[in-house]
Formats: C-alpha cells, sequence, structure tokens
C-alpha cells in the first residue's frame, strides 16, 4: 500500500461524505443561478480531496515512518546467506570442526547482515546481552549479526572495552572458583589445549579495558545449541563456524560496547 494510501485510509466515511455533500450543493446554487461551470467545480474539488497530503500536513509519526523507509530504502539489500554452506563441516589447521545443524536452531540467532542506525564506527563490536545478539558494525550502514549465548560471567558486566587480542583455538584454563565449584575440572588447572573439546571453542577474543584484562571473552562453544540462551558459564559464547567468521572480519585495538540491551529501531533486517 502507497504512502497516500495509508494516508488516505485514515480519513472516516463521515470524513469523506461532508465534502462531497458541500461539492454538490455549491452545484446546485450555480445551477440555480444559470451557471454552466457545475462539472469543473465538481472535478476540480474531487482532485483536492484526491491529492496526496503535504509534508507539512502529516503528522508527526507519519513524518518519522516516512523519513525511516527512504532511509531503510537508501540502504544495500542485506546479504542473504546459504546456511548449509556457512554451517557445514570444515577442517580448520589441525582440528576439524564438524557441522552445526542449524534447522535446530531459532533463525534469530543465524549469521544475518542487517541495516544499521547507530552511530558506532565500522569495525565496532556491539553486544546486546539481553537479546543475546552481537554486532559487528560494517561500512555503509550495514553490521553483521550473530547469535550469542551469555553467562552469568557476562550478564555481570556492562560497558566499554577494547579487543586487545585474539587467538585461534586457544588454551583454556578453568579459574580457581570453578575448580572450587567442579573439582573434576582441577586436572586443566595448567591448561586444556585447544580443541573440539575446548569450552572456548575455535576461537577467542579478550576484552581489555584501560590496559587491564576483564577477564570477559568473546569465544566458540562445545555446546553451539546453547545459544540464545542464558549459559550456566562463560561469557559471550558463539557457533563456531560464526566465532570464525568474526575472528575473520575484525582486527585488534577495536572498540566493543556490551550493552544490556540494544533499541530495536536501530536494526532492519528488511
Amino acid at each position: 500500500m502507497t504512502d497516500i494510501q495509508n494516508d488516505k485510509s485514515r480519513f472516516s466515511l463521515g470524513d469523506a461524505l461532508r465534502p462531497a455533500t458541500i461539492v454538490a450543493l455549491l452545484g446546485a446554487a450555480l445551477v440555480a443561478q444559470g451557471c454552466s461551470s457545475t462539472t469543473s467545480t465538481s472535478t476540480s474539488a474531487y482532485a483536492a480531496l484526491t491529492s496526496p497530503p503535504k509534508v507539512s500536513q502529516l503528522t508527526s509519526d507519519q513524518r518519522s515512518y516516512r523519513i525511516r523507509d527512504a532511509a531503510i530504502n537508501a540502504r544495500p539489500q542485506p546479504q542473504q546467506f546459504d546456511y548449509a554452506s556457512i554451517y557445514s563441516s570444515v577442517q580448520d589447521g589441525e582440528v576439524f570442526v564438524p557441522a552445526f545443524d542449524y534447522t535446530k536452531m531459532n533463525s534469530r540467532y543465524l549469521r544475518q547482515q542487517v541495516r544499521y542506525f547507530g552511530p558506532e564506527k565500522p569495525g565496532t563490536i556491539v553486544v546486546d546481552a539481553r537479546q543475546k545478539l552481537l554486532y559487528l558494525v560494517e561500512p555503509g550502514g550495514m553490521a553483521m549479526r550473530y547469535g550469542i549465548a551469555v553467562g552469568k560471567e557476562g550478564y555481570g558486566w556492562t560497558g566499554n572495552s577494547v579487543l586487545q587480542w585474539k587467538q585461534k583455538w586457544p588454551t583454556w584454563t578453568p579459574p580457581a572458583e570453578m575448580i572450587e565449584r567442579k573439582p573434576e575440572l582441577k586436572k586443566y588447572a595448567d591448561g586444556l589445549k585447544g580443541s573440539t573439546d575446548n569450552p572456548l571453542g575455535a576461537r577467542a577474543m579478550y576484552l581489555f579495558k584501560d590496559g587491564r584484562d576483564t577477564l570477559y571473552r568473546i569465544h566458540g562453544t562445545t555446546k553451539p545449541y546453547s545459544i540464545g540462551k542464558a549459559a550456566s558459564s562463560g561469557c559471550f559464547r558463539m557457533i563456531n563456524q560464526d566465532v570464525m567468521d568474526l575472528y575473520g572480519r575484525v582486527g585488534t585495538k577495536g572498540q566493543v560496547l556490551v550493552r544490556d540491551y540494544v533499541n530495536n529501531d536501530m536494526i532492519a533486517s528488511r
């Protein structure tokens, strides 16, 4: 439906009848006075009723939606992904990464490109902890969006940080408090080398603030179906194929903004 049709639909039947009645009465009066301009007068009146409203006549809501639609249409079409391909198995160095059955996942949390209207510059990572989504801001008003799981460690912090360094197939060393909760992890006190059994998954990106390690990480996972849910532990975990993709797109020293909530008005997926 066009904007004109939308605006016309806002008139009630009574609103439409009253101008028509006035036109008819004017026409009758002109005939009674011997004028022959009844037809042209009716036509011009009807044209006035059906002409599109001027911008100044729109309500503030109508203007904002029109501006937003124009902004959305000015952006490129989001990239479409072949999920069977991007989530297929892959040999990554010495480690074989099994395929991820994306059909079992809510499509909201699968990788997708969206139109992004936030103020952040390209290369910035924005984490929406509440909705469990991560955005990598791209040039041209776009962003790559990934589903994440947020562990209790990730829930405890929002703020700005820097992606100080990143690592492929990182070694995982459980913190002392985790070993205390789960004594069976003591065997990994000296570290568990990178593998598909490693809780950090295929990649890890380390977040620093003011030059100090925040101990928060963006990393892969051995439990991909936890994406979109509240995890029992960990920071911001991703499907291994997605964290590998993100790793390849970002450099070090990029800004990472962890937010409790990102306004949906800043994103458009269509």
